[in-house]
């Protein structure tokens, strides 16, 4: 073989080495945004905590990735955010394009339970990052008999909680609370959002809602209402309690109380461990790996971005993030439950007939 030929040669083979080493498929990932538009899909109607804080990092997210796209929201909801998650698992390409922009953190329950309409394996999803933590409470309007939890077990008629459907706290945390520390409530589902169910508290229709301590003390209308007594908080779900709920009794305090059996609070455990999603940010399955780092790394940028942070004092959220790799362990092993746990979780998360 002559010198020249095996030049050739050597030079298709470092052409073909550069062309898919790692700095190429970097070099391509970093060019890969500019000009392109990414989807923000919204499980809820607008108007709900998830539904701005998915606007709230789809207007401060593309600064940070390199091509700087456009992250456009849209919203579309439906059976509590599972129509959002099936479209991006099943319609969403691999391409990082597809993101869901702020979800309900349970929805790994529908997945357990072997419910039909689930078109997605919650442990495959790109995890890119939580803002908040979720810890929980329940309010219920003042004007009704039930005070306290202890009202709620003696009840003669339960009171009338509001809910999407079985995969958000709004439906679960009643269910979880009737098992473990004797309550009854009348679930009634199929409301498309939390706003809905809300003026339906407002209208007489219901008495209450379960969700987390940081949409209450976030917006309209609870301000409002918590200012003006209309409703109450009558349980919290952390271990600790919220500095503003400081007469509010926790599950695990009213568990003490109680006596519930081991079991009992081994189920709590399990499912009160969703709160530690928060409000993630996920996207479809098997986007490369490189497109995965950027999303992740813009996430932590936002979360450090001073007009971010500013826009964030000025709503008065709440900011304790988490990140993409830490949220993809929490929902691996929430999807590695021993058996007798989810048959338990079954069991309570039946549906009401």
């Amino acid at each position: 073989m002559g010198n020249r030929a095996r030049e050739n040669i050597l030079g298709v083979i470092a052409a073909f080495l550069v062309a898919f080493s790692p700095f190429a498929a970097e070099a391509a990932s970093q060019e890969f945004y500019k000009g392109k538009t990414i989807k923000v899909v919204i499980g809820t109607t607008p108007g709900a905590l998830y539904d701005q804080w998915a606007r709230l990092l789809a207007a401060h997210m593309p600064k940070h990735i390199p091509g700087k796209p456009d992250m456009i929201p849209q919203n579309m909801p439906g059976a509590g955010h599972k129509v959002a998650a099936n479209y991006v698992y099943k319609i969403g390409k691999p391409d990082g394009l597809t993101i869901a922009g702020s979800i309900v953190p349970s929805l790994y329950f529908d997945q357990l339970l072997g419910k039909d309409e689930v078109q997605y394996d919650w442990a495959k999803f790109t995890w890119i990052g939580s803002p908040v933590k979720g810890e929980s409470q329940m309010y219920m309007r003042a004007d009704t008999p039930y005070k306290t939890i202890d009202d709620v077990r003696k009840a003669g008629e339960p009171p009338r909680c509001g809910t999407q459907s079985t995969s958000e706290s709004a439906y679960y945390l009643p269910r979880l609370f009737t098992e473990t520390l004797g309550t009854k409530f009348k679930l009634v589902s199929g409301y498309p959002g939390g706003p809905e169910i809300d003026l339906a508290v407002e209208r007489g229709e219901i008495h209450c809602r379960a969700f987390t301590v940081e949409a209450f003390f976030a917006r309209e209308p609870y301000l409002t209402w918590y200012k003006n007594k209309f409703v109450r908080n009558i349980i919290q779900t952390g271990r600790h309690k919220d500095s503003r709920l400081p007469d509010t009794p926790t599950i695990y305090e009213l568990m003490d109380r109680y006596k519930t059996p081991e079991a009992g609070r081994r189920l709590a455990a399990v499912m009160l461990a969703s709160e530690e999603l928060g409000r993630p940010m996920l996207a479809s399955p098997g986007i490369p790996p490189e497109r995965v780092r950027i999303l992740r790394e813009a996430f932590e940028k936002t979360m450090k971005d001073p007009e971010f942070l500013a826009e964030v004092a000025k709503r008065k959220y709440e900011l304790s993030p988490t990140r993409g790799e830490e949220l993809e362990k929490i929902a691996r092993d929430a999807m590695t439950q021993p058996k007798d746990v989810v048959e338990r979780m079954k069991k309570v998360l039946e549906e009401e007939k």
